[in-house]
Protein backbone atom coordinates (compact mmCIF):
# COMPACT_ATOMS: atom_id res chain seq x y z
CA UNK A 1 0.00 0.00 0.00
CA UNK A 2 1.67 3.77 -1.06
CA UNK A 3 0.14 6.13 1.38
CA UNK A 4 0.77 10.27 0.04
CA UNK A 5 1.22 12.20 3.04
CA UNK A 6 0.74 15.96 2.03
CA UNK A 7 2.35 18.65 4.21
CA UNK A 8 0.20 21.46 4.58
CA UNK A 9 0.62 22.75 7.42
CA UNK A 10 2.98 26.04 7.24
CA UNK A 11 1.86 29.54 7.75
CA UNK A 12 3.96 30.08 4.06
CA UNK A 13 4.54 33.73 5.53
CA UNK A 14 6.71 34.74 2.99
CA UNK A 15 4.40 34.64 0.71
CA UNK A 16 2.39 37.05 1.93
CA UNK A 17 -1.25 37.68 2.70
CA UNK A 18 -4.19 36.45 5.39
CA UNK A 19 -3.73 32.63 4.67
CA UNK A 20 -1.41 30.01 4.28
CA UNK A 21 -0.25 29.78 0.78
CA UNK A 22 -1.96 26.61 0.24
CA UNK A 23 -4.85 28.23 0.10
CA UNK A 24 -3.68 30.58 -2.59
CA UNK A 25 -5.32 30.35 -6.05
CA UNK A 26 -3.50 29.42 -9.44
CA UNK A 27 -5.90 29.01 -12.49
CA UNK A 28 -9.41 28.89 -10.22
CA UNK A 29 -7.60 26.16 -7.90
CA UNK A 30 -5.66 26.60 -4.49
CA UNK A 31 -2.44 25.15 -4.59
CA UNK A 32 -3.39 22.61 -1.95
CA UNK A 33 -5.86 21.35 -4.68
CA UNK A 34 -3.40 21.19 -7.21
CA UNK A 35 -1.05 19.16 -5.26
CA UNK A 36 -3.94 16.47 -3.89
CA UNK A 37 -4.92 15.81 -7.41
CA UNK A 38 -1.59 14.74 -8.42
CA UNK A 39 -1.71 11.71 -5.69
CA UNK A 40 -5.54 11.31 -6.33
CA UNK A 41 -4.58 10.46 -10.11
CA UNK A 42 -1.78 8.29 -9.69
CA UNK A 43 -1.93 4.87 -10.20
CA UNK A 44 0.54 3.80 -7.37
CA UNK A 45 -1.13 5.88 -4.72
CA UNK A 46 -3.63 3.91 -2.52
CA UNK A 47 -4.35 6.38 0.39
CA UNK A 48 -4.36 10.46 1.03
CA UNK A 49 -3.31 11.76 4.08
CA UNK A 50 -3.05 15.99 4.56
CA UNK A 51 -1.46 17.57 7.58
CA UNK A 52 -3.61 20.99 7.83
CA UNK A 53 -2.33 23.94 9.81
CA UNK A 54 -3.93 23.52 13.20
CA UNK A 55 -6.41 27.01 12.57
CA UNK A 56 -6.98 26.23 9.04
CA UNK A 57 -8.49 22.41 9.29
CA UNK A 58 -11.55 23.70 8.40
CA UNK A 59 -10.66 25.58 5.40
CA UNK A 60 -9.24 21.59 4.29
CA UNK A 61 -12.13 19.72 4.47
CA UNK A 62 -13.84 22.03 2.59
CA UNK A 63 -12.37 21.70 0.14
CA UNK A 64 -12.44 17.78 0.50
CA UNK A 65 -15.71 18.72 0.74
CA UNK A 66 -16.39 20.74 -2.47
CA UNK A 67 -14.48 17.76 -4.73
CA UNK A 68 -16.53 14.56 -4.29
CA UNK A 69 -15.06 12.59 -7.23
CA UNK A 70 -11.91 12.56 -4.72
CA UNK A 71 -11.57 9.16 -3.37
CA UNK A 72 -8.26 8.06 -1.94
CA UNK A 73 -8.03 11.51 0.68
CA UNK A 74 -8.21 9.25 3.74
CA UNK A 75 -8.19 11.66 6.56
CA UNK A 76 -6.99 15.22 7.29
CA UNK A 77 -4.69 15.36 10.48
CA UNK A 78 -2.95 18.69 12.13
CA UNK A 79 0.42 19.17 11.83
CA UNK A 80 2.68 20.63 14.53
CA UNK A 81 4.94 23.28 15.39
CA UNK A 82 8.33 22.10 13.11
CA UNK A 83 7.62 20.45 9.73
CA UNK A 84 9.06 17.36 11.63
CA UNK A 85 6.10 17.18 13.46
CA UNK A 86 4.38 17.17 10.68
CA UNK A 87 5.80 14.19 9.28
CA UNK A 88 5.27 12.33 12.63
CA UNK A 89 1.76 12.98 12.52
CA UNK A 90 1.55 11.53 9.18
CA UNK A 91 3.44 8.48 9.97
CA UNK A 92 0.93 7.84 13.65
CA UNK A 93 -2.14 8.46 10.57
CA UNK A 94 -0.61 5.54 8.66
CA UNK A 95 -1.05 3.66 12.06
CA UNK A 96 -4.35 4.62 11.81
CA UNK A 97 -4.71 3.32 8.43
CA UNK A 98 -3.33 0.14 8.85
CA UNK A 99 -5.88 -0.31 12.22
CA UNK A 100 -8.67 0.30 10.13
CA UNK A 101 -7.44 -1.82 7.07
CA UNK A 102 -5.53 -4.62 8.39
CA UNK A 103 -2.34 -4.25 5.98
CA UNK A 104 0.66 -4.84 7.69
CA UNK A 105 3.27 -2.53 8.48
CA UNK A 106 6.15 -3.68 6.79
CA UNK A 107 3.80 -3.40 3.63
CA UNK A 108 3.07 0.02 3.61
CA UNK A 109 5.24 2.85 1.61
CA UNK A 110 4.88 6.13 2.72
CA UNK A 111 5.44 9.27 0.35
CA UNK A 112 5.71 12.81 2.14
CA UNK A 113 5.39 15.98 -0.36
CA UNK A 114 5.42 19.52 0.09
CA UNK A 115 1.48 20.66 -0.22
CA UNK A 116 3.06 24.00 -1.33
CA UNK A 117 4.39 22.26 -5.06
CA UNK A 118 1.81 22.04 -6.85
CA UNK A 119 3.09 21.49 -10.24
CA UNK A 120 4.78 17.67 -9.12
CA UNK A 121 4.40 15.13 -12.33
CA UNK A 122 3.44 11.42 -12.66
CA UNK A 123 6.88 10.93 -13.91
CA UNK A 124 8.37 11.99 -10.63
CA UNK A 125 5.26 9.94 -8.59
CA UNK A 126 5.98 6.88 -10.43
CA UNK A 127 9.84 7.22 -10.35
CA UNK A 128 9.40 7.60 -6.64
CA UNK A 129 7.25 3.91 -6.21
CA UNK A 130 9.19 2.40 -8.50
CA UNK A 131 12.12 2.80 -6.76
CA UNK A 132 10.47 2.08 -3.16
CA UNK A 133 10.08 -1.63 -4.65
CA UNK A 134 14.00 -1.95 -4.41
CA UNK A 135 15.17 0.71 -1.87
CA UNK A 136 14.06 1.48 1.61
CA UNK A 137 14.36 5.57 1.11
CA UNK A 138 13.81 8.04 -1.66
CA UNK A 139 14.98 11.74 -2.51
CA UNK A 140 14.27 13.55 -5.66
CA UNK A 141 17.10 15.86 -6.64
CA UNK A 142 18.02 18.19 -9.38
CA UNK A 143 21.62 19.48 -10.28
CA UNK A 144 22.30 23.11 -8.69
CA UNK A 145 22.72 25.74 -11.73
CA UNK A 146 24.87 27.86 -9.25
CA UNK A 147 27.72 28.20 -7.06
CA UNK A 148 27.14 27.60 -3.85
CA UNK A 149 29.20 28.53 -0.66
CA UNK A 150 29.71 28.21 2.71
CA UNK A 151 28.90 31.10 5.17
CA UNK A 152 29.75 32.18 8.56
CA UNK A 153 27.77 35.36 9.27
CA UNK A 154 29.94 37.43 6.61
CA UNK A 155 32.63 34.98 5.77
CA UNK A 156 32.35 32.78 3.34
CA UNK A 157 34.08 29.38 4.76
CA UNK A 158 34.15 27.17 1.85
CA UNK A 159 33.28 26.60 -1.62
CA UNK A 160 31.90 22.87 -2.46
CA UNK A 161 32.07 21.34 -5.84
CA UNK A 162 29.08 22.50 -7.51
CA UNK A 163 28.76 18.96 -9.31
CA UNK A 164 28.18 17.16 -6.68
CA UNK A 165 25.53 19.29 -5.39
CA UNK A 166 21.83 18.99 -5.39
CA UNK A 167 18.52 20.38 -4.44
CA UNK A 168 16.08 18.31 -3.36
CA UNK A 169 12.33 18.15 -4.11
CA UNK A 170 9.04 15.69 -2.68
CA UNK A 171 8.09 13.83 -2.85
CA UNK A 172 10.44 11.62 -0.45
CA UNK A 173 9.39 8.10 0.00
CA UNK A 174 10.41 5.36 2.23
CA UNK A 175 8.58 2.33 4.09
CA UNK A 176 7.22 3.08 6.96
CA UNK A 177 9.60 0.62 9.32
CA UNK A 178 12.89 3.06 8.20
CA UNK A 179 11.08 6.41 8.66
CA UNK A 180 9.12 5.28 11.54
CA UNK A 181 12.28 3.69 13.55
CA UNK A 182 14.49 6.77 12.08
CA UNK A 183 11.89 9.46 13.66
CA UNK A 184 11.53 7.47 16.97
CA UNK A 185 15.42 8.32 17.11
CA UNK A 186 15.64 11.19 16.11
CA UNK A 187 12.82 12.45 18.90
CA UNK A 188 15.56 11.46 21.32
CA UNK A 189 17.67 13.38 20.11
CA UNK A 190 17.58 16.98 22.02
CA UNK A 191 19.91 18.58 19.27
CA UNK A 192 17.40 16.98 16.68
CA UNK A 193 17.01 19.75 13.64
CA UNK A 194 15.77 18.75 10.10
CA UNK A 195 14.02 20.53 7.25
CA UNK A 196 13.10 17.16 5.13
CA UNK A 197 12.37 13.47 5.94
CA UNK A 198 15.40 12.48 4.17
CA UNK A 199 17.98 13.80 6.10
CA UNK A 200 16.59 12.22 9.24
CA UNK A 201 16.87 8.76 7.89
CA UNK A 202 20.50 9.99 6.58
CA UNK A 203 21.70 11.18 10.19
CA UNK A 204 19.81 8.38 12.09
CA UNK A 205 19.46 5.07 9.99
CA UNK A 206 22.90 5.54 8.24
CA UNK A 207 22.75 2.19 7.42
CA UNK A 208 20.05 2.67 4.97
CA UNK A 209 20.88 3.71 0.91
CA UNK A 210 19.16 6.38 -0.38
CA UNK A 211 18.28 6.15 -3.41
CA UNK A 212 17.84 9.56 -5.75
CA UNK A 213 15.58 10.11 -8.44
CA UNK A 214 15.52 12.96 -10.78
CA UNK A 215 13.17 15.89 -10.47
CA UNK A 216 12.29 18.48 -12.48
CA UNK A 217 12.67 22.37 -12.61
CA UNK A 218 8.85 22.62 -12.91
CA UNK A 219 8.50 21.39 -9.72
CA UNK A 220 9.22 24.07 -7.98
CA UNK A 221 8.04 25.01 -4.68
CA UNK A 222 5.66 28.17 -3.79
CA UNK A 223 7.64 30.23 -1.88
CA UNK A 224 7.83 33.96 -2.36
CA UNK A 225 5.33 35.94 -4.27
CA UNK A 226 7.08 35.76 -7.68
CA UNK A 227 6.85 32.10 -8.03
CA UNK A 228 3.23 32.39 -8.08
CA UNK A 229 3.98 34.91 -11.14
Amino acid sequence: MYIAIILAGGSGKRVGGERPKQFLEIEGRTILEHSIDAFENNGFIDKICIVSHPDFIDDTQAIINKNPLWQKVAGIVAGGKERYDSSVNGIRFCEKICDETGEKWCNIKVLFHDAARPFVSQHIINDVCHALQTHDAVNVTIPTPDTIIVADGTKMTAAPDRSTLRRVQTPQGFTYDIINDAYQRALSDHNFKATDDCTVVFRYRPDVEIALVEGEERNRKITYPEDLR
